[in-house]
């Protein structure tokens, strides 16, 4: 299914079940797809699933223009108006977990009830003067590079730590490795490319202490993309009611390695 914003780009989107409805965003560059095994296990569990891709990856608009979270949190504001969300859960992984705070923090009120960061960009990645121990500005520089000259090749390798597989007795899936190219190669150049200011000099310090709805905060202490000492270590205490879980050794991709384990937190926290 697709709906088409205001600036005229089609974002598609699976919506499945009926309950309570759980809203997952999905990392860079990937796309709702992503999220399989969250989706088949809280449908089995009697919520309504939904998740989109994100403008310019996966099957939505393969356009030029608004690549950046303002645009990314509005985009989801005019799905959640479209379809009437109610009380509902959103999910966010790594420059997902963004987009979720910032829905939440300006156009949630009413509409959001709880939720849930994991491995993601709060509050804020790149390396400056206000955010000392950040990552420096020349890594971005080199993703902004690969992605516009090698963005094939780099795509197959980045899978390497994102799922920690350069880890020792790491179990390597070829298929986990293979979804992730397919569903970065589905999306747009520019769009990726753009997306990478986005999720690396968004700053969602305010965003993170305005929210007062319950946020669960998920993290691996192993985390090669977005280490957790720049990210959930000071997302947890900007936020007026939140509760972090770190996982010993879990890399940034765990939704998908290690998803029993992250969906029984997240289910939990749902209950509680």
């Amino acid at each position: 299914m697709k709906i088409t914003v205001k600036d005229g780009t089609e974002i598609y989107y699976k919506d499945w079940g009926t309950g309570q409805p759980i809203v997952f965003h999905h990392g860079w560059p990937l796309s709702g797809d992503d999220w399989d095994a969250q989706m088949m296990f809280f449908l089995e569990k009697g919520y309504r699933v939904i998740a989109h891709d994100r403008r310019g990856h996966g099957r939505s608009s393969q356009n030029s223009i608004n690549h950046n979270m303002e645009t990314y949190a509005a985009d989801v504001a005019e799905l959640t108006n479209h379809l009437d969300l109610k009380d509902a859960i959103h999910i966010g992984h790594s420059t997902g977990g963004g987009e979720v705070i910032r829905y939440a923090a300006k156009y949630g009120k009413g509409r959001v009830s709880k939720a849930v960061l994991v491995s993601a960009v709060t509050p804020i990645m790149v390396k400056s003067e206000s955010n000392p121990d950040g990552v420096p500005m020349e890594v971005f520089d080199g993703i902004r590079a690969n992605v516009a000259t090698n963005r094939v090749q780099f795509f197959q390798d980045f899978t390497i730590p994102f799922y920690g597989y350069n880890r020792e007795g790491a179990k390597i899936s070829q298929g986990l490795r293979d979804n992730w190219w397919r569903q970065g190669m589905m999306g747009g150049i520019k769009a990726h490319y753009d997306g990478i200011k986005a999720f690396s000099e968004s700053d969602f310090t305010e965003d993170l202490k305005s929210v007062d709805i319950p946020v669960l905060v998920l993290h691996g202490d192993d985390d090669q993309v977005v280490p957790f000492d720049v990210s959930a270590a000071k997302a947890i205490k900007l936020l007026k009611n939140g509760k972090l879980i770190a996982y010993p050794g879990f890399p940034h991709g765990m939704p998908a390695t290690e998803a029993a384990t992250i969906n029984a937190d997240i289910l939990a926290f749902i209950q509680s």
